[in-house]
């Protein structure tokens, strides 16, 4: 293999997608020199507001892809939720990461357990479900279990639990007969991440696990602080890694881990992009996932991906922005900032919405021990249930 030729400073990266991932990613490019378009029909949004170039069109606008790819040398995406096929165009002239298949495999929940299976990972039992028959024939070990839409839910969107057949006929009903999957409830111990960066070279780097802790389906909190045991951190990174390999992956890309009560690894999804339980990789590494991202698409060596103290990222979402009478109130940014070794993230968004993801808060300590006392402190100020 021929070496790869960096893009120089001042060249075009594109990316599809105006929200806060599009946002991180631009500032890190940006941070190397590069200039970035982004693509979004939004009129304004965190990533149109510090992007060099903003484009306001739909992501399967033809004339619009042909002007990204006219202008940038490389293109990416911030969420898998694009067309596919708009990624299959703009790959006929430029380098794009991550490719159509793999964000076409993420957008289907019975694709992507079939693919992940295939990379040699177990995942939860389940049944696709596109009918009333379908479930008939479901075996009893798919109880209790979870009725998912198989594409476009997120944060818990489009998932019902449900204890049997008869609960499953009716959630199925309730989710408007859309395509779904029905997967088995698991002894769950609780949930971690890995977060693997793969360059167009092969290079590949892996950031350490991170513990998720999870409140009403949305991510809260995400703590990297070396309690994950170190072999089944080891394997959980081998296992990402060889994802990315079978699927000749480039850019950054995520797996979700059900660590299960008997410490079995059950790999429940994957996010082909930087992802919420990474941010923490923008203060505690000394390259975080969004600059990775950058790197890639430039033809760049990957960077350290080592975890320079024990850190945790905790969501800032949109409730915040009231107080306990339900009247419009900001956080008190000043005494969140008073806290030790923390870094405030804000998204830009001019309308808080509960569940909204605002931003989040970056939390470092030189001890595990002084981490948790720090995140209590920030989950106290920010009037957040204890994590």
């Amino acid at each position: 293999m021929s070496p790869l030729v960096p893009l120089p400073p001042g060249s075009w990266l594109g990316v599809l997608g105006g929200g806060q991932l599009g946002r991180m990613f631009c500032q890190a490019a940006q941070a190397l020199g590069y200039r970035v378009a982004v693509l979004d029909p939004a009129p304004d949004g965190p990533a149109a507001r510090v992007a060099d170039l903003h484009l306001q069109a739909a992501y399967d606008d033809v004339g619009a892809l042909r002007q990204l790819a006219e202008r940038c040398a490389a293109l990416t995406t911030e969420f898998e939720n694009v067309p596919a096929t708009s990624l299959q165009y703009l790959a006929q002239a430029r380098v794009t990461a991550p490719s159509a298949q793999a964000v076409a495999i993420a957008q289907d929940r019975v694709q992507e357990k079939t693919w992940l299976r295939a990379a040699g990972l177990a995942v939860a039992e389940h049944a696709a479900i596109g009918a009333d028959a379908d479930l008939a024939s479901c075996p009893a070990t798919l109880f209790p279990g979870i009725l998912k839409t198989r594409r476009l839910g997120y944060d818990g969107k489009g998932q019902i639990h449900v204890q049997e057949i008869e609960a499953a006929r009716a959630a199925f009903q309730a989710l408007r007969r859309v395509p779904c999957v029905l997967e088995a409830l698991q002894p769950l111990d609780h949930e971690i991440s890995v977060i693997v960066a793969r360059g167009r070279d092969g290079q590949t780097v892996a950031y350490p696990p991170m513990q998720n802790r999870h409140r009403n389906g949305i991510l809260a909190v995400s703590i990297c602080d070396g309690s994950v045991p170190p072999a089944q951190a080891g394997e959980a990174e081998r296992l990402a890694l060889q994802v990315a390999r079978h699927l000749d992956y480039h850019g950054v890309l995520c797996i979700e881990f059900f660590v299960l009560e008997d410490g079995r690894l059950l790999a429940n999804e994957m996010a082909p992009r930087p992802h919420n339980s990474g941010h923490l990789t923008q203060d505690a590494c000394l390259v975080g996932q969004f600059e990775q991202q950058a790197r890639v698409l430039a033809g760049l060596p990957l960077g350290d991906a080592r975890l320079l103290c024990p850190a945790a990222m905790v969501n800032v979402l949109g409730d915040l922005w009231q107080d306990a009478a339900g009247q419009p109130s900001e956080p008190d940014w000043a005494a969140l900032l008073r806290v030790p070794g923390t870094r405030l993230h804000l998204y830009g968004k001019d309308e808080a919405r509960p569940g909204r993801k605002m931003g989040h808060v970056n939390v470092l300590a030189p001890t595990a021990a002084r981490l948790r006392e720090r995140v209590a402190r920030v989950v106290d100020i920010l009037g957040l249930p204890n994590a």
